[in-house]
């Protein structure tokens, strides 16, 4: 896989350095608007093979007075969170006059993220946006070159300097264990969703606030997003001697802890208390209804493109990297999932 540098990326006045030739015959070479001989053509190619070059569209679309188009790398566009993110930055890009095109890096393998990315940046993009919420985001926001404007939706500031909006999971998880704590449970388990190569942030606030409670900090349940996987890891807790309260990673797994526990022959919540995490549209007309920490995943997705746009481009040139800003938080939604434990 191609190792991008994340110097300075080149400008045409490198190409055309490199190539021995004028900066305009580098912009004819590129636009096509006037023939050039093939041996020009052929050493500014070369050069723009060597060095990495890539046509700023943001520039070239204001120039050229056409709507741009953002391009969008995840793992995923069905599940809720990444579906909301992406309905957010659809409707920015479309307010904006901008298209939106969507990659789905189907496995965190070098060749698939690799595949991707090329497949991404083969598109006459004024920048993309990477969703960070898993292993494959996290891949490819590495993977990209610093020769695009780039923007990422992550719960962590580590990482690759660029634009990114934050969504703060942590102090999710840690207020959802807070509540359960609060109602007199005297530990919580945790069901968690597969991370981005780092514990998730809801595991960690889960995590946090079992520590500073001087409560038991039971071993993780893994899943792998499901419900089926939350179905499983539902039958291991009702198996699981003094279970009586759980943090589901999100509503979907919940949903399959719950089911689980029902056909175990344990009642929520007068045995087990369940919360989720993101408020999915069904959270509320599941049975009983389920209490989570909602999202705002669409205005997610606004802010990231708006972050985005922030990369005014001049000359090649992109602007300095603000500072992230932070999503809305989320907030407990209590329903009747949860429920002091029984005496």
């Amino acid at each position: 896989m191609r190792q991008f540098s994340h110097k300075r990326p080149p400008v045409l006045a490198d190409v055309a350095r490199a190539a021995g030739v004028s900066v305009p015959t580098v912009s004819r070479v590129l636009t096509g608007s006037t023939p050039v001989s093939e041996k020009t053509r052929f050493l500014v190619k070369a050069a723009i093979n060597e060095l990495g070059y890539r046509p700023n569209e943001a520039a070239r679309a204001l120039v050229r007075g056409r709507q741009s188009m953002v391009g969008v790398i995840t793992g995923n566009t069905t599940r809720f969170g990444y579906a909301g993110t992406i309905q957010g930055i659809e409707e920015a890009a479309q307010a904006a006059g901008f298209l939106v095109a969507i990659t789905v890096v189907v496995s965190d393998r070098p060749a698939d993220v690799e595949a991707a990315v090329n497949l991404m940046l083969g598109q006459p993009l004024a920048g993309v946006i990477v969703l960070d919420f898993d292993a494959q985001g996290r891949q490819a926001l590495l993977a990209l070159p610093e020769t695009v404007p780039i923007a990422a939706v992550t719960s962590s500031p580590e990482g690759r300097p660029v634009r990114r909006v934050l969504f703060d999971d942590r102090k999710g998880g840690r207020e959802a264990t807070e509540y359960l704590l609060g109602l007199g449970h005297r530990t919580v388990h945790h069901v968690e969703v597969p991370g981005s190569g780092r514990p998730s942030g809801r595991m960690v606030g889960w995590r946090e606030a079992l520590v500073a409670a001087g409560a038991w900090v039971p071993e993780v349940v893994m899943t792998d997003w499901t419900s089926q996987s939350g179905y499983e890891a539902g039958l291991i807790l009702a198996r699981t001697p003094g279970v009586t309260a759980v943090l589901c990673g999100n509503d979907e797994i919940a949903f399959g802890v719950m089911k689980a526990l029902q056909v175990s022959g344990l009642r929520v919540p007068d045995d087990v208390s369940v919360v989720g995490f993101d408020d999915h549209p069904h959270a509320a007309l599941w049975s009983p209804r389920l209490t989570t920490m909602a999202q705002d995943f669409v205005q997610l997705g606004a802010s990231v493109f708006e972050q985005l746009l922030g990369d005014r481009v001049v000359a090649d040139r992109v602007a300095p990297i603000a500072p992230a800003p932070a999503a809305p938080p989320p907030h407990l939604v209590i329903r009747e999932s949860t429920a002091p434990p029984r005496s």
